[in-house]
């Protein structure tokens, strides 16, 4: 039980945030962590909470899991640094080879690792441009992509990620995206919205690539149609344009396949990874078809601290883990769990209008009104802010700001998983 003095260790730390952190930097929770293990966290008062939000889908299997930990402790101890453009060394050179045997597609891969899911991203562009040598791309309305430059560019969400942030990089043009909870047209279902795009306002004989998350992110979990991914994969095929698939938040198990293109059966021309590929060591990845990998000359792509050795010893353990814990059916049974909970709720509950996700990828969308579809952008705030008291770190996404997601380790215990959804469950009445 906490005692009287408990938060003060946090109340100084969040003083001392405050002094010298900008503001614009924001945080979901005024939590300051000191550990945590698997699916659970403490701070520094001593306070216990479950994690559903898994470093933002970056932890899918857990908190300083030992093999993890292991893996880097060995990596530390022989080669911390060393930059693959002045030398390569074996983990960076292991990890391309399991990446480009893990992308779906017959066609031989080629890896490019960086620090970011964002840096894959622009490098990714570069790539495609190298390749085609057009400088047209094409991303969706409200996605996202990351806050460099071209990914805030490319990101389709104006606030806070792009507000105040302009001019923007040229050439980059937004299409619709499949969003069937909030829009009465087929059109950006069929395709049509893009070949409209094409009709007036970029020539499809100028698009390098298009790049398009199979499930959006901070978007709001909003799921695209298989067949819709299939028409762009036509789409690109018939104008010799590229597809990037951006699989940062939805890659490594989260949607009950280890990535959420193999949901729709195709063959990307590149993916993009990150996120969860280390567990939380900064690394990112271009994977894609050898000879678009290769058009760029050399030394035109690369890095410093790209592939750096730890954080591919970091994701090399992260695959092992997945391999002999079989997470990706595990995602697949926890997604269940939580469907299932969250309908239950949405029936009790007018405030959720929509339950939707794929795999253990699951989100509800709130809505003051059901009619209307009002977002419930106030509650979604107190719920998180509620639930944080309670116990449980929970963050919100969506266009709106208005929709709860869940991010939870893959290895999280049913027990634990439950005991969350209790909590979620409990705030939810309390608001609604």
């Amino acid at each position: 039980m906490q005692t009287v003095e408990a938060g003060q260790k946090s109340a100084t730390w969040l003083d001392k945030r405050a002094q010298y952190v900008p503001r614009g930097l924001s945080s979901y929770h005024n939590i300051i962590v000191d550990h945590a293990h698997g699916a659970e966290v403490w701070d520094v008062d001593g306070k216990h909470y479950i994690d559903f939000a898994g470093g933002i889908g970056t932890l899918n299997v857990g908190h300083t899991p030992q093999r993890v930990v292991d893996a880097v402790t060995r990596q530390t101890e022989k080669l911390i640094h060393m930059a693959f453009g002045v030398a390569p060394y074996a983990p960076y050179i292991d990890l391309a080879e399991r990446l480009a045997k893990l992308v779906p597609g017959s066609s031989p891969k080629k890896t490019l690792l960086l620090n970011s899911g964002a840096e894959a991203v622009e490098n990714a562009i570069k790539v495609a441009r190298a390749a085609t040598g057009r400088p047209a791309i094409i991303a969706f309305e409200n996605s996202f992509h990351g806050r460099t430059l071209m990914t805030m560019t490319l990101t389709g969400k104006e606030k806070p990620y792009k507000l105040g942030f302009g001019p923007f990089a040229p050439d980059v043009y937004h299409a619709r995206y499949p969003y069937a909870y909030r829009s009465d047209s087929d059109e950006a279902e069929s395709g049509r919205d893009l070949e409209r795009l094409f009709a007036t306002t970029v020539a499809a004989n100028r698009v390098a690539a298009i790049i398009v998350e199979p499930v959006q992110g901070e978007g709001g979990f909003i799921v695209a149609p298989p067949e819709w991914l299939r028409t762009l994969r036509r789409i690109a095929d018939r104008e010799g344009i590229l597809l990037i698939a951006d699989e940062v938040q939805t890659g490594f198990g989260r949607t009950g396949q280890m990535l959420a293109v193999e949901h729709a059966g195709i063959e990307p021309d590149m993916v993009v990874l990150a996120k969860s590929l280390a567990d939380g060591f900064p690394l990112g990845a271009v994977v894609g078809r050898a000879e678009i990998m290769d058009a760029p000359g050399v030394g035109g792509i690369g890095g410093t601290y790209g592939g750096n050795p730890v954080a591919c010893a970091a994701a090399l353990a992260v695959l092992d883990i997945f391999e002999e814990e079989n997470l990706v059916a595990r995602a697949r049974e926890l997604g269940q769990i939580v469907v299932q909970r969250f309908q239950q709720m949405q029936q009790r509950y007018d405030l959720i209008g929509e339950v939707r996700g794929l795999g253990a990828m699951q989100a509800m969308e709130l809505v003051t009104n059901r009619a209307t579809k009002e977002p419930a952008k106030e509650q979604t705030a107190e719920i998180i802010h509620r639930c944080a008291d309670d116990g449980l770190i929970i963050i919100k996404a969506g266009l709106h700001d208005n929709v709860i997601r869940i991010l939870v380790p893959l290895i999280i215990a049913h027990d634990l998983l439950n005991d969350g959804l209790d909590i979620l469950e409990r705030v939810i009445g309390q608001v609604a």
